[in-house]
């Protein structure tokens, strides 16, 4: 089992900030397989409460996860997450590469449903307000390592924009791409502001599956993180 109680980036009494890594699940799935809740009990550095997560990532997105240590925390961060005042900044290896710098995708989504496809999240004019500002970082070998910044909080909207806005998706994504080799889609930054407080934030380093595809951290060294 990984130790979460090694990746953390961020603590104080009300915060915890995780690298979260790729195959972990935040909601326990179906299969009964090893999910955040069974690391709970490992993250409570003195306090009694478990602390609770305030958001959620995808099972194979790796980063930023934000947990709040106490029950008003985690309203309040809650709602900062559904203001839309908390800054995320996420990374991805797509397959392909843009032809613009940079842009905005702003593309409604709405979740579908067939018994041969599952679930997805596609283009929609009735479907919720989706905003994500996006920027090329680098391109290799017919790929393109894109800096995602979501303005809204959609399920799926990093996956589903880059397919969807950009046109490519994003590597090793089950759904909305090949689906070969691990996901390269990581939450790269995250900031909760908290008022009169310094914000809750961490910056992880990429993992190594990045590297392994041929973008490694140099090619963040010059994008101001």
């Amino acid at each position: 089992m990984t130790l979460l109680h090694d990746r953390v980036l961020f603590i104080d009494g009300e915060a915890i900030i995780l690298d979260k890594p790729a195959g972990l699940p935040v909601d326990a799935p179906r299969d009964g397989s090893l999910s955040l809740e069974n690391h709970l009990s490992s993250l409570t550095f003195g306090f009694q409460r478990w602390p609770l997560p305030v958001h959620r990532l995808d099972r194979d997105t790796s980063g930023c996860l934000a947990l709040a240590r106490n029950p008003k925390a985690h309203k309040r961060y809650a709602a900062a997450f559904e203001a839309g005042t908390v800054v995320k900044r996420y990374v991805a290896v797509v397959e392909g590469v843009p032809d613009q710098a940079s842009g905005t995708i702003d593309l409604p989504l709405k979740k579908v449903s067939s018994a041969a496809q599952g679930w997805r999240m596609i283009a929609a004019k009735d479907g919720k307000a989706a905003l994500t500002q996006w920027r090329k970082l680098a391109e290799k070998d017919g790929r393109a390592l894109i800096l995602f910044t979501p303005q809204t909080g959609r399920t799926h909207q990093i996956r589903a924009h880059a397919l969807h806005g950009l046109g490519f998706g994003i590597a090793g994504d089950p759904v909305y791409g090949s689906g070969t080799g691990p996901m390269l889609l990581h939450s790269r930054f995250l900031s909760i502001p908290r008022g009169a407080k310094p914000s809750a934030e961490a910056t992880p380093p990429l993992p190594p599956s990045f590297a392994a595809a041929g973008f490694g951290p140099e090619y963040l060294e010059e994008a101001e993180l």
